[in-house]
């Protein structure tokens, strides 16, 4: 596997409340983007993948099936969120997004909370692999809004799932086969709220290297406003 990982704070944000782990060890990518008050989403992203990292290579060496460690980990994670919110005043009502990936030979489980996501970009096509938690979203499934009136809607940042809300958490898990060639891209809304899927598809693919792809992917949603933190993480298979 070849991977290039990128962050960025963007033009408006004082804090990047955005967090990535990159842990080739157990096969493990992942994005996360935190919300709440000051630090407060900072703090929940960075417990997400911290402690999805930690359970998560646990339960792969007690033998647990891939799938359920994935989702066990992330529930887990959901808990301390969770607990550490109730027990800091500042951190009231923290909580964050999260897009994981696990890796095993060749098939690899996403667990999606939230509206961060995951492209496979296979054979010039692109693919958005998870579906949105957000208010947005339901109203594009329901007929309410077409997919470019989400793009402009002024509650698209409006979450209907995240960690760290509640002390359980339902987590949705996708399963994919892959193959030499193939790319995955794990990114938060910073990205996806500026470009389309094809530009992505076009930047990756007119890029010379997957370090290139990532700063151009960032740059290009930094020109185009650039008023959230941009997260982006690109896999090679």
């Amino acid at each position: 596997m070849r991977w290039a990982q990128l962050t960025d704070r963007g033009l408006v944000r004082s804090l990047n409340e955005d967090s990535l782990c990159v842990s080739p060890e157990i096969g493990l990518f992942a994005v996360a983007d935190g919300m709440g008050g000051h630090l407060a989403g900072e703090v929940a992203s960075a417990t997400a993948l911290q402690m999805l990292e930690q359970d998560l290579g646990k339960r792969l060496q007690n033998g647990e099936f891939p799938q359920h460690a994935l989702v066990n980990a992330v529930q887990g994670a959901n808990r301390k969120i969770f607990e550490l919110a109730g027990s800091n005043q500042q951190w009231a009502g923290m909580g964050t997004t999260l897009t994981a990936c696990l890796k095993r030979e060749e098939v690899i489980y996403i667990a999606q909370v939230g509206d961060s996501r995951a492209y496979l970009l296979r054979e010039g096509r692109i693919a958005q692999l998870t579906e949105d938690h957000s208010l947005v979203r339901e109203l594009v499934k329901n007929g309410g809004l077409t997919e470019e009136q989400a793009l402009q809607h002024p509650q698209r940042n409006v979450l209907t799932r995240a960690l760290g809300i509640a002390p359980s958490l339902t987590v949705d898990l996708y399963l994919h086969k892959v193959g030499p060639g193939d790319l995955l891209l794990l990114c938060t809304d910073g990205l996806t709220g500026y470009l389309r899927p094809e530009e992505i598809m076009f930047t990756v693919r007119t890029s010379p290297n997957l370090d290139t792809a990532a700063r151009v992917l960032v740059d290009k949603a930094l020109g185009a406003g650039g008023k959230d933190n941009i997260t982006v993480i690109l896999l090679e298979i």
